[in-house]
């Protein structure tokens, strides 16, 4: 072997000898920081897992829509004339029937006078025409009189008779006046403010009345609403099934206002509307409510929920559910105990518990507890105790 072959095979072998070693090197420096972060991150941490509850429960579909009085009245002059007085404190409630103003009565109390006057007058002058006719006829015995005098006798006591019906029109045509002098209240409820103080000129009439106050029933109330034109088939289709007429259906709803939780408040549907809105494709709907301590006001939003059948639905606690800025979580430890995340889709709560309409399967060991440890999260490994999900108890909203 030449001497270049020599030096060239001593190059190679010591080229192996350290790579070797750097091969050694590295998978010592990788064991040590392997056992060093197991070290650092310590044992698998305990979670607390359960299967979610699977129930037949009730559907509710929501809505939002506002809170409308039964009976709502523009209270408006009738006749026109000085406001004398108001007996009525704003805002308070009022019967049907009670005086709310008075409106200065004494023109019209000087014409009820006059229409009395003439309709004894005409009276008078019926009674005398009536007389001359019956004279008239006793003298057409005696062919005294002739034919032609009774006929117009007749005729002056037909025409005295019809004065005495007009006249008695007048009178109550200005007793009527009179009586709208004093503006009553036409329904029952609660009364809004004045609109007009005394001393002012009031202008009545049919067409540019003088809007005085307006009055609104407030128990039951009514709360309306839109549904769109999937929703109005799907509850077609439910109804025709049931044999019923969509519109004869007293279906069983609750409604909550904003700050409110619970679903405490009752009613039932009483309308829908004839057809659906061209333009929004959307059908008014309206349900009515008990409003016995008078809370609910018209015109406040409120939220509407109505039953639409039993569904099947998986539970789980709301606080296993794990919020961000783009969508819900919820943590599942598998098989090999490891955290995965899935994404999933909210129901409503039902009995204290949250309903998951997709993304868990009925199997699937979900986080229940521990979710506060930062080491749980999405790849981890950690050691799952078996937990219990429970309902709570049956709340009046629920049934």
């Amino acid at each position: 072997m030449t001497l270049s072959g020599r030096v060239a095979a001593r190059v190679g072998v010591s080229r192996e000898r350290v790579v070797s070693a750097l091969l050694k090197i590295f998978a010592a420096l990788l064991y040590f920081a392997q056992a060093a972060e197991a070290q650092a991150e310590g044992p698998a941490p305990e979670v607390v897992v359960s299967r979610p509850l699977a129930r037949t429960i009730p559907n509710w579909d929501e809505y939002t829509g506002r809170f409308e009085p039964l009976k709502q009245v523009e209270v408006r002059a009738r006749v026109s004339g000085a406001l004398e007085k108001i007996n009525f404190t704003d805002g308070q409630f009022v019967k049907a029937g009670d005086v709310l103003f008075v409106i200065d009565q004494r023109p019209y109390q000087i014409a009820v006078d006059s229409a009395r006057a003439e309709l004894a007058r005409a009276q008078a002058q019926a009674a005398m025409s009536s007389r001359d006719y019956a004279r008239a006829q006793e003298m057409t015995q005696g062919r005294t009189i002739t034919a032609r005098d009774v006929d117009q006798r007749r005729a002056s006591s037909d025409i005295a008779k019809a004065q005495v019906l007009s006249a008695e029109a007048a009178l109550r045509n200005a007793e009527l006046n009179l009586e709208w002098t004093q503006v009553r209240a036409p329904i029952s409820g609660r009364v809004s403010d004045r609109r007009v103080d005394p001393g002012n000129l009031v202008q009545g009439g049919q067409a540019g009345a003088t809007l005085l106050t307006t009055i609104v029933t407030l128990d039951p109330i009514h709360f309306v609403f839109d549904a769109s034109e999937a929703d109005y088939i799907r509850y077609a289709r439910a109804a025709e099934r049931r044999k019923e007429l969509s519109h004869e259906l007293k279906n069983p709803v609750s409604v909550r206002l904003a700050d409110e939780t619970e679903w405490t408040r009752s009613g039932v549907m009483d309308f829908l509307d004839n057809q659906i809105n061209r333009r929004s494709g959307t059908i008014r709907g309206r349900a009515i409510f008990d409003n016995k301590d008078y809370f609910l006001t018209p015109g406040a939003f409120g939220r509407l929920r109505l039953f639409s059948g039993d569904m099947s639905a998986l539970l789980i606690p709301d606080a296993a559910v794990v919020s961000d800025q783009t969508s819900k979580t919820v943590l599942v430890v598998s098989d090999d105990n490891k955290v995965v995340a899935k994404s999933v889709t909210l129901g409503a709560i039902h009995r204290g518990l949250r309903v998951i309409q997709s993304g868990l399967g009925a199997k699937d060991r979900i986080v229940i507890g521990g979710l506060a440890n930062p080491m749980v999260r999405p790849g981890a490994a950690v050691q799952p105790k078996d937990g219990e999900i429970k309902e709570a108890p049956v709340a009046v909203s629920d049934r």
